[in-house]
């Protein structure tokens, strides 16, 4: 005799009491939106290609790895968002605290491409999880990594 539902209902009751520190039922703190708006400021100058937002809120030591591994520097990051056309639908969007001047976003995007290119690189789903650092009154990127998230059978 199996017991499969009663170990369902255990789990789901498991992973209702496991939320995320932002939920639905929670507003974002002010520390929180803050970030999550940089991040979004972030998401719209890439898809725009804005060289100036890059230009002021990458760090001088900016770094970034991208969704195939390779560890780039902040010129390879303009270069390669400069043509805008950078299409992400973020979600599950994060804050983690690392301090009064430096936090994590962390976040799920889908990547979002014609379907003719759809079968190629970049992978659709990936994990972006960026660290800011406060410099004077700005938020600035400091380090940012892609991971590849695997969903279906590619």
């Amino acid at each position: 005799m199996t017991h499969r539902p009663a170990f369902f209902v255990i789990l789901l009751t498991l992973a209702s009491t496991l939320t995320p520190a932002q939920t639905p039922d929670k507003p974002p703190t002010p520390f929180e939106q803050s970030l999550i708006s940089a991040e979004k400021s972030f998401i719209a100058a890439a898809d725009k290609g804005d060289v100036a937002f890059f230009q002021r809120t990458l760090t001088d030591d900016f770094s970034f790895v991208g969704a195939d591994g390779q560890l780039n520097d902040r010129q390879e990051m303009i270069d390669e968002l400069s043509d805008g056309d950078t299409d992400l639908l973020p979600y599950n969007m994060q804050v983690v605290s690392v301090g009064d001047n430096a936090a994590i976003v962390t976040y799920d995007v889908v990547v979002r491409v014609p379907p003719a290119e759809d079968q190629g690189p970049p992978p659709r789903y990936q994990h972006y999880s960026t660290v800011w650092v406060k410099q004077g009154p700005a938020w600035k990127m400091k380090f940012q990594q892609a991971s590849v998230s695997h969903w279906g059978d590619w």
